[in-house]
Parts: structure tokens; C-alpha cells; sequence
């Protein structure tokens, strides 16, 4: 039994970890629920990509804005009222059985979910402290990326056994224990605002500042041209899948994979020192590279699964690693919404490669899209390379921007 709130820097930590395991293994087997009953209903392949656009389309356009609310108004506060309007969207979907009303509601939901998670990267060095970022960051991906992992098989199940409504349910009760929990802490989720922090204005700040700041500018780019051949990849599980002749079981192997290395790496996160974050975010774009590529030439089911393993842990390791920095280098009046804006321009990217994804992978087949994709990383890891240099040659405590000044 754990304490009804709790001050303590760790524990305040493993309890927002805990509620974001909650709140996405309900999230992604709702997803996974949505997609199986618009197919059943339409027989259409066009409404199961339509609920999938939604999803990406509702995050696109609301997460700058949902960064803005974790800015503005006390962070704890903004995510218990994010699940609590996630639950209740939920609860109204378990009644709705026309597709396009499941779709539009689908669309609701993340829009209202889209505060959540610039508010939890922002709220991480406040509650955690500068001591503990690694092990902070690392904790919380291990939580995501575990609901990751069971959300999806727990969706398939449920579906296939009392129906999607059931799973619509359950997604409602865990966005609800999730409120529950971020509750229960009692640790600081935002700064006091200071005068000079009305300097950053509105929903662009947070593109601004993060354009302007020479490392936060880098990595965005380099995971947006990092992500355009991993969107290939997504597309291109199902049809691997087939060219090994493993059905719809090696389906779901392929991205589980992905997940277990993913939690893997962010354990491993954990314990990153300062000095070699940017080895481990350089890692992450050549070890996807490594994992992708070969996946394109193996001839064996299994040796095709360890790869992914690679390219998800590796990837894992490198994501908290960026945390790491980009927390450091944000001021915490601005940080929610850089957060947002970054991940705006990633989960764009990504949503943009799912268009091209099929015209490439009918043309060249499935392999090619783990070859591209291997390419696109390789890539990513050039545009890094200018700030992987000067990090060498200039390691100080200026480059880090802990007072919150950006880098020019």
C-alpha cells in the first residue's frame, strides 16, 4: 500500500510514471480497439487510415496549445484535468457505434490529452531536481514505454473478447486512476513566475525559442529527417511480416520487439551521465541506422526481431538523453511549450511519411523501407554531427544554459 500523497522527489517520479503507464496502456489499447471496429464495421481500410490521421491530426494542431496551458496554469492541475476530460471522452465513446461520430470523438480525446505530455517533460526538473534528470527521465519513458508494449496486446484481447466498448471503459478507468495519481503528489510542478519571464508570449514562443537555440534547433531536425524513414518502416511491419511468412503473429513481434528494446534503453537511460549525452543522442541515431539497415538484408525471422530490439533501445537511450538536455537548456516559464513545439514538428514529419509510405512500399516492396529508413537515420546522425563536434571541443557549463538563457 503506498501513502495517500507523497513529497518525496523519487517517489513523486515512480507515481507521474506509474500514472503515465496507466493512462497509455489504456490509450494504445483503445487505439487498437477503435481501429479493429472501424474495419468490422466499413470493411474499409480508407476509415481505419481515417482514424489513424485523426489521432495524428488532433496532436498536430492541439499540442502547441496544450503546451501553452502547461505554461500558464499550474502543471499538476493541467494534467489531472486532461484525464479527467480524457475519461469522460472515453465514456461517451463505449456508447457510440457509427464510425465517423467514433472517429470525430477519437479526435476530441487527443486534443483534450494534448496538454499531458508537454506538461510531464516540463514539470520533470522541478520535481526531480537537476541532480536527477537521467534517472527521472529514464523512470518515466520505462513507464511509457511499458504501456506502450501492453496496451496494444491488452486492446487486441479485450476487443476480441467483450468488445470494443469494454476496452473504451477501461481506457476511462485508467485515465481516471491516472488523475488519482498525479494528484496524490504533493512536489513542485512549475516554477514561480519571475517579471523578466513575459518575455516569451504566446503559442509561438515556444517554436521561437527552440528555432533560436542552437542544440534544441539541431536535434529537431535531425529527428524529423530521422523519423520520415521510421514512418516507412511503421507502414511497412505488416507486409515484412509477409515477405517472412510469419502472419499476423510476426506482426505483432515486430513492433513488441521495437517495444521491449525501447524499455530496455530507457532503463539503461537512467543512468546517463551529463558528460556523455550527446554520445548517447548521437547513439540514437546510428544505432536505429544499424538495426533498420540490417533488417533490410537479413534472411531470418529472428535476426530481424533483434534488430529491431536494437533500434529501439538504442533509440530509447537517446531520447532521454535529449530530455536531459533540452529540460537543462529551457527556462521553465517556456519549457512546456518547447516541448510541444518540438514534438509538433516531429509527430508532423512522421504523419507526412505515413503518406508517402504506401506508394514507396507497393513500388519497392518491404525491405526497401527498412533500407530507406536505415539511410534516413544516417542522415539524421550528419545533421547532428556539427553539435557533437563543438560539444567536444566546448563541454562547459555555459553551453548547458542551466539559467535559462538560450544559446544563440
Amino acid at each position: 500500500m503506498f501513502a495517500l500523497t507523497t513529497r518525496s522527489p523519487r517517489a513523486a517520479v515512480r507515481r507521474l510514471a506509474f500514472s503515465r503507464l496507466i493512462s497509455l496502456t489504456g490509450t494504445h489499447a483503445a487505439m487498437i480497439a477503435l481501429a479493429f471496429t472501424v474495419y468490422q464495421r466499413t470493411g474499409s481500410a480508407v476509415w481505419v487510415s481515417a482514424a489513424l490521421l485523426a489521432t495524428f491530426a488532433a496532436a498536430g494542431i492541439a499540442t502547441p496549445f496544450g503546451g501553452a496551458l502547461g505554461d500558464h496554469f499550474d502543471r499538476r492541475r493541467v494534467l489531472i484535468v486532461s484525464d479527467l476530460a480524457g475519461a469522460g471522452t472515453f465514456a461517451v465513446l463505449a456508447f457510440v457505434h457509427d464510425p465517423a461520430w467514433m472517429i470525430a470523438l477519437v479526435f476530441l480525446a487527443e486534443t483534450v490529452a494534448s496538454p499531458s505530455f508537454p506538461a510531464v517533460e516540463a514539470a520533470v526538473p522541478n520535481l526531480a531536481g537537476p541532480d536527477n534528470l537521467a534517472w527521472a527521465n529514464g523512470t518515466i519513458g520505462f513507464g511509457r514505454n511499458i504501456g506502450e508494449v501492453l496496451g496494444p496486446v491488452l486492446g487486441g484481447v479485450v476487443a476480441a473478447a467483450g468488445g470494443a466498448s469494454l476496452v473504451f471503459w477501461l481506457n476511462a478507468l485508467s485515465f481516471g486512476l491516472s488523475a488519482a495519481l498525479v494528484w496524490s503528489v504533493r512536489g513542485r510542478f512549475s516554477e514561480e513566475r519571475e517579471p523578466g519571464d513575459a518575455e516569451h508570449h504566446g503559442v509561438r514562443a515556444g517554436f521561437v525559442f527552440a528555432w533560436r537555440d542552437r542544440v534544441l534547433r539541431t536535434v529537431a531536425l535531425a529527428w524529423m529527417v530521422l523519423l520520415f524513414g521510421v514512418g516507412l518502416t511503421i507502414v511497412g511491419e505488416l507486409p515484412l511480416s509477409r515477405a517472412f511468412g510469419v502472419g499476423v503473429v510476426g506482426y505483432s513481434l515486430i513492433a513488441g520487439f521495437w517495444g521491449v528494446g525501447a524499455v530496455v534503453g530507457s532503463l539503461l537511460g537512467k543512468g546517463i551521465s551529463r558528460k556523455h549525452e550527446r554520445s548517447w543522442l548521437f547513439l540514437g541515431t546510428v544505432g536505429p541506422a544499424v538495426g533498420f539497415g540490417a533488417i533490410a538484408f537479413v534472411p531470418w525471422f529472428p535476426a530481424a526481431l533483434a534488430c529491431m530490439a536494437i533500434a529501439g533501445g538504442t533509440d530509447a537511450v537517446s531520447t532521454v538523453a535529449f530530455q536531459n538536455m533540452s529540460q537543462r537548456r529551457t527556462p521553465d516559464a517556456v519549457r512546456s511549450r518547447v516541448m510541444a513545439a518540438i514534438d509538433t514538428a516531429v509527430t508532423g514529419t512522421l504523419a507526412l511519411s505515413f503518406v508517402a509510405a504506401g506508394p514507396f512500399i507497393n513500388a519497392m516492396g518491404a525491405r526497401a523501407s527498412y533500407a530507406a529508413a536505415g539511410i534516413s537515420c544516417l542522415l539524421g546522425a550528419a545533421v547532428l554531427l556539427p553539435i557533437m563536434v563543438r560539444g567536444r571541443q566546448r563541454e562547459s557549463a555555459t553551453d548547458e544554459i542551466e539559467t535559462g538563457v538560450a544559446a544563440a
